[in-house]
């Protein structure tokens, strides 16, 4: 998963990242873990959603990696 519309999102809001940190609340190291494109819990999914007032894949995107798959069977 990766967050580049979430930025591509912010831009055409004319939001930049400290916006969504001072303004919005969104705390700095969420925003590190967003522009790491690291997991993220689905409640700050849903509020950046609320706050910005758009949809998932206005700010996520999901890029299939065989990889993962066998990472996930390894842990059974």
């Amino acid at each position: 998963i990766t967050y580049d519309r979430l930025w591509e999102t912010l831009k055409a809001k004319n939001l930049s990242v400290n916006q969504l940190n001072k303004q919005l609340g969104v705390s700095k190291g969420q925003i590190s873990r967003l522009k790491n494109n690291m997991n993220v819990s689905t409640n700050t999914l849903n509020r950046l959603c609320a706050l910005l007032h758009c949809d998932l894949p206005d700010i996520m995107e999901y890029h299939y990696d065989p990889s993962d798959l066998t990472n996930i069977q390894r842990k059974k």
